[in-house]
C-alpha cells in the first residue's frame, strides 16, 4: 500500500482495474477531502454529504469496472463532475432549488483535516478560522463558492468553471470580487486577520 501512494492517478486506476483494490483506496484517500468538501458546500448537511459521496464512488467504481473511464489524466475533475451531478440529481428529486452556499450551518473548517500541530498553533489557527469564517459568510453566495473551491479545495479556475457551469472569466471575476470584498470587510471592521 505504501508503494501505491507514490503512484500517479492513472497508475492507481490501472492497478484497480487489474484487480488491486488498494489502488482505489489510495485514490479515495488522496482526494476525499476535496470531494467531500465540494459536496458539503452544496448540500450543507453532513449525512446527505456522506450519502452523495458514497453514491459518487459507487458510480466511479461502476464506470471503472465497465472499462468506460477515459484515460486522460483528469481523475479529480471527472469525479468532481460526477459528485456535482449527483447533487443536482438529489435536488431535482427533492424538487427544490439548488442554493449552493449560504450561512445556514456551513462550516468548511470542520470538514477539512489538518495535520498534527502543537497546541499554540492549533489555538491560533482555530481563532483565525473563526474570524475568517465569519468574514466569508458576509460574501455573496457565488463569490463564497468560488473562494472556497479555489482556496480550500485547491481547484483550478478551469475546474471551478466546469463544476459551476460558468466561463473561466466569470469564475476569475467572482474570485476577484470575493477578495476585494474580503479586504473591504476587514478594513471596514478594523479587523486584524493573520493568515499564515
Amino acid at each position: 500500500m505504501k508503494l501505491l501512494k507514490n503512484k500517479s492517478d492513472q497508475e492507481l486506476i490501472h492497478a484497480y482495474i487489474n484487480g488491486d483494490e488498494a489502488g482505489l483506496k489510495v485514490l479515495i484517500e488522496r482526494y476525499k477531502s476535496k470531494i467531500y468538501t465540494s459536496i458539503y458546500i452544496q448540500v450543507k448537511d453532513e449525512y446527505l454529504t456522506e450519502d452523495i459521496f458514497q453514491e459518487t464512488f459507487i458510480k466511479v467504481i461502476n464506470v471503472l469496472k465497465a472499462g468506460r473511464y477515459n484515460d486522460e489524466g483528469k481523475f479529480l475533475p471527472w469525479v468532481m463532475r460526477i459528485a456535482h451531478n449527483m447533487v443536482i440529481d438529489h435536488f431535482r428529486r427533492e424538487k427544490r432549488g439548488l442554493n449552493v452556499v449560504n450561512a445556514d450551518g456551513f462550516d468548511i473548517f470542520e470538514v477539512l483535516d489538518f495535520a498534527d500541530e502543537d497546541a499554540e498553533s492549533k489555538i491560533v489557527r482555530t481563532q483565525r478560522d473563526i474570524d475568517l469564517k465569519k468574514i466569508i459568510q458576509l460574501l455573496p453566495d457565488d463569490q463564497k463558492e468560488v473562494l472556497i473551491m479555489r482556496h480550500f479545495c485547491d481547484m483550478s479556475f478551469k475546474e471551478i468553471a466546469e463544476i459551476t457551469d460558468v466561463s473561466i472569466n466569470t469564475a476569475l471575476g467572482r474570485m476577484r470580487y470575493a477578495l476585494s470584498n474580503l479586504r473591504k470587510i476587514i478594513e471596514d471592521h478594523n479587523m486584524l486577520l493573520q493568515i499564515g
